[in-house]
């Protein structure tokens, strides 16, 4: 069994972890990118770790649910005028 990254967000964003834990409580859009982003990582993480089969395809499919959920949460902090977070 081989051991992946975890993709949390504190990994990904350490400079915003703080702004990140306040927006999840004070805006909506933003809580339902990080609980889909966080639902997706899950998943591909027991894949990869091989407790859960999956077919190459739908992990690819994963991956690219997290890395928009990724893109959507990255805009919110760093653009929050744009994103009206």
């Amino acid at each position: 069994m081989s051991v992946h990254s975890t993709h949390d967000l504190a990994e990904e964003f350490p400079e915003h972890a703080e702004r990140i834990r306040s927006l999840v409580l004070t805006d909506g859009k933003f809580s339902k990118a990080v609980q889909a982003y966080g639902e997706a990582n899950l998943e591909i993480l027991r894949i990869e770790n091989e407790l859960e089969p999956a077919a190459d395809d739908y992990l690819e499919t994963l991956k690219k649910k997290r890395l928009h959920q990724l893109d959507v949460i990255q805009q919110a902090l760093l653009h929050p005028e744009r994103t009206g977070t």
